[in-house]
Parts: structure tokens; C-alpha cells; sequence
């Protein structure tokens, strides 16, 4: 590694038992869904304070003001701190893709923060005052909050895509290519309506609970609620749209190339497609009458759609958190050949953590290269265990099958070390399995690192053959 490239370390966190990617994702669909509610919510009450203010539906207005508390004590509160939940998990697990993204677009973060400052403030407003304003200020209020949400959606969006579909911000780092990128409007679009059927079913939830209202007055509520649920039609060519907006190698992930990535397809669209023939049949064409148990089915019906849709988003970015410039492991591109000349750990500062407990130097050397290449994906006997991944494999599978761990696995980034830190993780894996013995023998045979040094240099330093591009697969 040149002396003027410096490769930054970051602490490594530990959640024992949890992928990482658990508790991010976990908190992430959560706060998501939170979030997307918010937004539909806006747009909800937007139509139905109209409603009310036209003469066409009496009690919209009583409804608007109890929606608005519980989209309050939801978005604002839960939501909040779901919000500030996901930064910190973010910075704990993947620093590096953070900084990148706040670096590239902290003006645009800026902006997105005003928008939700004005949500904030007009939210609260209405909440505070609401119930004693004319209503052309309720309406505008309504409409200040609802826009508010909505462009803070909009911002995010373009960062969030921006990292599957980079675009031509690869080359010339120009922000705006990055932010208005291939799949900036089919995800926009999906995602306003995703948030717009969300707002929908919690309202029929909500509706059940107004015991004041007879079932007449609740079944017109409910009708005019659905109305919001009309575009879910345009979900299939939007999701073709989208799909053909992302790489090829991407498409094949969600398409059968990774197993769990096409089963939370599969979820996701089964769960959509219950939800909108339910709501095109039953709500909007004969406009029934849905119960509070129904209309929680429906929710969490959306909320499982929601979950697949999460996963398969981040899923499909594989090997990279930001496509052909961040490996999942927060190693860039261009630093995966200088770390396998000097190593990967060779400068990392920090301890590990129960290092006395392992028998040498060589298992301690393993253990740094698991905890920098390989713990943010993967747990040692936990989730997405590598002892399960890699247990079965004999020795030498293992010293081949990770020298060349881009070949092996294509969605996998290339491994970053040099030889004595390939099997240095080996025997470290081998002695996990072993059940974690008090001796092991240190394995330092030249001939064993040449084979090694051999596969690292036949695998190349590229990403896997699926996600190299026509014009690099020829120039090799």
C-alpha cells in the first residue's frame, strides 16, 4: 500500500448472535414504514378535509382531527426517534457508506432537513390550533404538511437510489447526475403510493375506533378513505419500470439467483396483490364495510410487503453498499489491491475483544481479518454464521473458495488480504468449528501460501464476472 494511502479504521461493534444487517434492517423497515405513513397520512387528510369543506362528506373533519393525533404520537414521536435510531445503527455498522453519503450530498441532507423542520412545525400547528382555525387555513395548514413530507420523501429518495443506480456520478462525481439517477422517478412514484395505501388502511383502523359514528357514517368514511388506494393499479408497470431502471445483475438477484432475495419478492408481491384486490373489489367496487380486525390484517399485510420490498432493495446492491464504488464491507474498489500487497489489518488499531482466549498469534490475526472483512454480513455461529456457510468445506476448500471469494460467490466482494491473512481466517474458522480448543497448530507452509497467492491472483481484484460490465469482460 502506497504510503500516501492511508486506509481509515473505524471501531467494529459486536451484536453477538444478530447480523449485522438484522439490526439495521430491522429498524430500517420499521422507520420506513413510519415514515411512509406520515406522508400518505398528509395526503389523506388533505382530501378528506376538502371533502369536509365541500359538504361532501360531514363527519371528515372530526376524523381529520383524531387521524392527526395518532399520525402525530406515530410519526412525530415514534417515528422520530426511529429516524435518529437509524443514524446511529448506521454510523455503528457502516461508517464508511455513511460518510460517503453525507459527503456527496450534505447540501442535499440540508435540504431535506429544512423540509422536515417546516413538517414538523406545521404538524405541530395543526395539532395545536387546528380545531379552532377557518378552514381555508386548516386546508392550507393541512397542505403546507403534506408538501413538507412529501419533498422530504423526494430528497431521500434521490440519495437512497442514488446508491443502487449511481449512474454517471461514478465518473464525473457531478451530484445531481447521482441524485436524479435511473431509478429516481419509478422509486419516487412507487413509493408515494405505497405511502398513500398505508394512510389508507391505518384510516379504516382508525375509523373503527370512533365509536360516536354509526357503521352507516363509519362505511363512508372507510369508501372514501379506500379512494387513496386507486393507484395501487399502476403498481405492476411501475415495478416493471423499476426493475428495468437497475442493473442486470441486479435483476437476477431478486429473479432466482439469490434464493432468499426472490422468496422476499415474492412475499412482497403476494402481499400487495392481496391488498389491492381486496381494495379494488371489496372497498372500491362494492365499497364494503371493513372491521378493525380486517383492517389490522390489511396493515400488517402492507407492513410485510413493505419488509420484503426493504430487503430486496438493499439486497440487490450486492457486493457493494454503493454500487461499483463501496463494498459491503467498506472497502472501496480501488484499495482491494493495495490491501492485498501490505494486508488488510497490517495497520488496524483496535484490540480484540477476549483475545487472550485465543491460542496464538495466527487465530488472532484470523479473528481481525473476520472482524474487518467479514462481520458486518456475517456472525461466527450466530445468523448468516459462516461455520454453517463454511463448516462443511474441507481445509482446502477453504483456502481456495476465499482466495477466490468473488468467484466462488459472485455476490460476495473480493477478498482483501494477502495470503498469511487468508489462512490465518481459515484456521480461525477451523477452530471455531472445532468447538474452540485451548491449543491449535500454527499453519505456516510456503507451499499453502503460494496455492493461496495463486487464487488471489487468478480471481483478480475485480468484482465477480456478474457484476463486471461488457466492456471491462473484454478488456481482460
Amino acid at each position: 500500500m502506497p504510503d500516501s494511502l492511508v486506509f481509515p479504521y473505524y471501531p467494529i461493534n459486536d451484536f453477538g448472535p444478530a447480523m449485522k444487517g438484522m439490526v439495521i434492517g430491522g429498524l430500517g423497515i420499521f422507520h420506513v414504514f413510519l415514515a411512509q405513513f406520515a406522508i400518505g397520512g398528509g395526503l389523506l387528510m388533505c382530501y378528506l378535509e376538502w371533502l369536509s369543506q365541500c359538504g361532501k362528506s360531514p363527519d371528515a373533519r372530526r376524523f381529520v382531527d383524531n387521524f392527526f393525533k395518532l399520525l402525530v404520537l406515530i410519526s412525530f414521536v415514534v417515528g422520530a426517534l426511529t429516524g435518529v435510531g437509524m443514524w446511529f445503527t448506521s454510523i455503528q455498522v457502516s461508517p464508511r457508506t455513511i460518510g460517503l453519503m453525507v459527503g456527496e450530498f450534505h447540501w442535499i441532507w440540508a435540504i431535506e432537513w429544512t423540509f422536515f423542520c417546516l413538517e414538523i412545525v406545521s404538524g405541530y400547528a395543526f395539532y395545536r390550533y387546528g380545531e379552532r382555525l377557518d378552514d381555508r387555513s386548516r386546508l392550507r395548514l393541512l397542505a403546507v404538511y403534506s408538501l413538507a413530507a412529501w419533498f422530504s420523501l423526494f430528497w431521500i429518495n434521490g440519495i437512497l437510489s442514488w446508491q443502487l443506480t449511481p449512474g454517471s456520478w461514478v465518473e464525473t462525481r457531478n451530484v445531481w447526475s447521482g441524485f436524479f439517477n435511473s431509478s429516481f422517478w419509478p422509486s419516487l412514484i412507487f413509493r408515494t403510493i405505497v405511502s398513500m395505501t398505508i394512510a389508507a388502511l391505518v384510516a379504516c383502523v382508525v375509523i373503527n375506533t370512533m365509536g360516536a359514528l354509526d357503521r352507516a357514517a363509519r362505511t363512508v368514511l372507510i369508501n372514501q378513505s379506500a379512494r387513496l388506494l386507486t393507484p395501487m393499479l399502476a403498481m405492476p408497470l411501475l415495478g416493471l419500470w423499476y426493475f428495468a431502471s437497475i442493473p442486470a445483475d441486479s435483476r437476477a438477484w431478486a429473479l432466482g439467483a439469490n434464493v432468499p432475495m426472490m422468496m422476499f419478492l415474492v412475499l412482497s408481491i403476494g402481499m400487495s396483490l392481496m391488498i389491492g384486490l381486496y381494495a379494488v373489489f371489496g372497498l372500491i367496487r362494492q365499497k364494503l364495510y371493513v372491521n378493525g380486525a380486517t383492517a389490522t390484517l390489511l396493515c400488517s399485510l402492507a407492513f410485510a410487503a413493505t419488509a420484503g420490498g426493504e430487503f430486496v432493495r438493499e439486497g440487490v446492491r450486492k457486493p457493494f453498499t454503493i454500487r461499483e464504488t463501496l463494498y459491503s464491507n467498506s472497502i472501496r474498489r480501488g484499495e482491494v489491491e493495495a490491501l492485498r500487497e501490505k494486508g488488510s489489518v497490517t495497520d488496524d488499531p483496535y484490540p480484540l475483544r477476549h483475545a487472550d482466549a485465543l491460542p496464538s498469534d495466527q487465530l488472532r490475526l484470523g479473528a481481525k481479518v473476520f472482524r474487518f472483512q467479514c462481520s458486518v454480513c456475517h456472525t461466527l455461529d450466530g445468523a448468516n454464521a459462516l461455520v454453517h456457510l463454511a463448516g462443511a468445506w474441507s481445509t482446502e476448500q477453504k483456502r481456495v473458495n476465499i482466495a477466490r471469494l468473488q468467484r466462488t460467490k459472485t455476490f460476495m466482494p473480493p477478498f482483501a488480504g494477502n495470503p498469511e491473512e487468508c489462512e490465518a481466517l481459515v484456521q480461525y474458522l477451523e477452530w471455531v468449528v472445532a468447538d474452540s480448543p485451548t491449543t491449535w497448530p500454527v499453519s505456516d507452509d510456503r507451499a499453502v501460501l503460494a496455492r493461496i497467492q495463486q487464487g488471489l491472483q487468478e480471481a483478480g481484484t475485480q468484482p465477480g464476472e456478474m457484476f463486471t460490465h461488457p466492456a471491462r469482460r473484454e478488456s481482460r
